[in-house]
Order: structure tokens, then sequence, then C-alpha cells
């Protein structure tokens, strides 16, 4: 029981890199034409960019159902991610859910604050932050920012607020 929780809370973590990795490689890279989508206003619940999201859950509920209790417990770190980026990202930070709760952990208004910076940049290219459950301080993404290439991209005002 306890080696399939701790297998459970390493694939949880492990989704972190998992997830920063094709962020910033796929997402903004070769899947921009579906995450570009995150990154504009948009009418409605949906996204072209929940298609990701989709991915995830597949590969979960099939990880669920299809493996033994190891496998088992790798699907229930995905799917565990994929709900605490439900809940924090659309629910905290993009505000998709009826109750707006403002996040007041400092822990939670780095990741709240460091979103908002990434997307500050307008474009696939030069963003900042493209973890989830990790942010690099504040002042580092500003410094980031702030940079040349990155002000030639065309950082803009504050993020939408969807």
């Amino acid at each position: 029981m306890i080696t399939h929780f701790l297998i459970f809370l390493t694939t949880l973590v492990a989704m972190e890199a998992v997830g920063t990795l094709a962020h910033k490689y796929i997402m903004h890279g070769p899947g921009w034409w579906l995450h570009r989508s995150h990154h504009e206003e948009h009418l409605g619940a949906l996204e072209a960019n929940d298609v990701f999201l989709l991915a995830l859950a597949i590969i979960a509920v099939s990880l669920l159902l299809l493996g033994g209790t190891v496998v088992h417990s790798i699907g229930a770190g995905v799917a565990g991610y994929g709900l605490i980026y439900m809940f924090f990202h659309d629910g905290i930070v993009h505000r998709h859910w009826p109750v707006r709760p403002s996040p007041r952990h400092p822990y939670l208004q780095r990741l709240y604050h460091a979103h908002l910076m990434h997307h500050k940049v307008k474009g696939r290219h030069n963003s900042v932050s493209f973890g989830f459950l990790y942010a690099p301080p504040i002042a580092t993404l500003e410094k980031k920012l702030a940079t040349p290439v990155a002000a030639a991209e065309g950082c803009a005002g504050p993020a939408p607020q969807r």
C-alpha cells in the first residue's frame, strides 16, 4: 500500500516535468495551432487547447482500466495531476468556475502571477514559466521578460482574464 502511494506521488511530481516539457516544446511548438486558443480571447467554455487535457485524461483512464496495481498507481498520479490542473489552472488562474477564488497562500500567489506573466508574451516564442506546480521566482521571470528578445516578441499589458 505504501509502495503504491509512493508510486502515485512520484508520478504526480514527474507529471510536472512532463507537463513543463510538453508545454514548452509541444504546445508552444508544433502543437501551437491547438494551444493558441489558450492565449487568445474566446467565447464559450471549451477551447481547442482542451484537446491536450482530453489526451491526458485518456492516458490516465487507460492506465487505470488496463493495468495492474503498479500501473493503476501511475494512472492515479496522472489523473491526480489532471484534476489539480483543472481546479487550480482553470478555476483559480483563469477563473472558469462559477465561484472565482483569489489565491491567498504565497505559493498559490506565485503560481498565479507566474502564469499571468506567461500570458504576457503574445505569440508562441520567448514566453516564461511553462510549469504548473512549480514557478520560478517572480523577479526571475520579470528579468527574463525584460530582455530585448522578449520585448521584441511583443510582451504587452496584463494577461487576459478568461
